[in-house]
């Protein structure tokens, strides 16, 4: 297994909450992909991986798209997405 990684900056409890809440609804996120969620704590910024198998890697960037929409949405800046076998 796999994961890309966001790490999400300022976020507060309420915000991530609701972030899950429209990520664990939306059909871009459902199996054979998962969602690892990581809230935010003090000195811990939030993070969000999705979590998918090699032959999924199409799925799981179309899915990271949707995310980064999602996030836009709740006015979230990305801090840094590590995706796995890129530089």
């Amino acid at each position: 297994m796999q994961g890309i990684a966001f790490t999400l900056g300022g976020v507060d409890e309420l915000t991530f909450a609701r972030i899950l809440r429209d990520v664990t609804r939306d059909a871009a996120f459902a199996r054979p992909l998962a969602v690892q969620a990581q809230e935010p704590r003090p000195g811990q910024e939030a993070r969000l991986t999705l979590i998918f198998a090699p032959g999924e890697r199409t799925r799981a960037v179309a899915a990271m798209q949707r995310l980064k929409t999602v996030l836009l949405r709740h006015g979230v800046q990305v801090d840094s997405v590590r995706v796995p076998g890129e530089g």
